[in-house]
Order: structure tokens, then sequence, then C-alpha cells
């Protein structure tokens, strides 16, 4: 029976027991799926793509880690797997460690790189996820691709025209601007003063 993604993500967490415990770490029982992270699921400047809920969150007190669609590469230094054992070392380190030491000392020792808030695989973590994959074979996702945000409309930015006299107000395009200013209605109050404060557009 062919497993979904969720179910390969935990066949996974019980593949990386041995890893972990063999540095002196015991993995709880954990839940783990895909999803969106709830903060920094889609930014340009600082991506999340995974997320550790700690068990004190969960009702029935067994933690649950997310791992961002977005992700579908099982091998690389950042993809799938190695997101995976970057939040199962949250796990371990617990909810006050966050990035620091202690976060740090789980996930150095298991084989995770680089800086601890956006960690990578090491070569011998890649080739363990190697061993994982053939295993479990090909995770069962396929990645989400965000389409571009939609160009904001252009807008007529339209010109607020008063009388200094009355205070009588119209609004109208440059274009009729450049026909000539408007004039008031009141009698003998003549052209009226046209400007465009900040940010005024248009319907």
């Amino acid at each position: 029976m062919a497993l979904n993604r969720e179910a390969w993500l935990e066949a996974a967490v019980q593949n990386l027991r041995p890893l972990f415990l063999g540095q002196g770490f015991t993995v709880p029982e954990i839940r783990v799926s895909v999803g969106w992270p709830s903060k920094g699921a889609l930014s340009p400047k600082k991506l999340v793509v995974g997320q550790c809920w700690f068990g004190s969150t969960a009702a029935d007190g067994k933690p649950q880690l997310f791992i961002s669609p977005l992700l579908d590469d099982v091998i690389e230094p950042t993809g799938v797997l190695a997101t995976l054992v970057h939040e199962v070392s949250h796990v371990i380190a617990g909810p006050d460690a966050k990035h620091g030491p202690q976060f740090a000392k789980v996930a150095k020792k298991i084989g995770l790189e680089g800086k601890m808030t956006s960690t990578n695989a090491g070569e011998d973590l890649i080739v363990r996820f190697k061993g994982i994959q053939e295993a479990l074979g090909p995770f069962p996702h396929s990645k989400i691709i965000p389409c571009p945000k939609d160009p904001k409309p252009q807008t007529t930015r339209m010109r607020k025209c008063e009388c200094e006299t009355c205070g009588f107000l119209v609004r109208l395009t440059q274009k009729w601007l450049d026909v000539g200013q408007p004039i008031c209605p009141g009698p003998g109050h003549g052209p009226m003063k046209s400007d465009l404060p900040t940010g005024e557009e248009g319907e």
C-alpha cells in the first residue's frame, strides 16, 4: 500500500530515531504533516519552511511538526528531510532553547550545519537521507509553486479643485485641467485652485 505524505513523514521519523539515539537523544512520539507555517510561509526575505509546535500546545501532549508544501526534494541539504531533522531537534532541545546553544548542541551532533536559524544537512546526513528515500520510495508530494501577485491595477489620479472664496469642491483629471481651470459657479468667484494631496486617488 502506497504511503500518503503524512505516513511517509512519520515513517521517516522512525528511520531517523536511531540517528538521534546514537547521539544520546530520545525522540518522543510526534505527529508530522505537510502544512503552512503560521508565519513567514511565503516571505521573500525570511522564508520559513518548517515549524515545531511543542506538546504543551497540543490537546494530546504530542509535538506536531509541519513541513512547508513548497518543499518536495528529499535529498537536498535544505529539503524535506533536512527540515524534518531541524524540527525534531527543536523537540529534543525544548521550547525554551529556540535556536540558542542547547538547540545548536543537538543540531550539530545530528549533522546539521550552518546558521542555526536556517541549517543545512551535512554530507553524512545526505547519505542517510538517500537510504531513507530508498526504503520509503519517493516523497508522495507535489510542491506548491505560488503564483506571482497580480500587479496593482492602475487608478486614475484625480485633482482636487477648491474655490478659495466659498470652499466649493470638484475633482477632475489632469487631462481636463490642462484644458483650463474650472470656474466656481458662485457669483464672481472666478477660477478654482487645484492641488493634489498626497495619496489621493480617484475611484
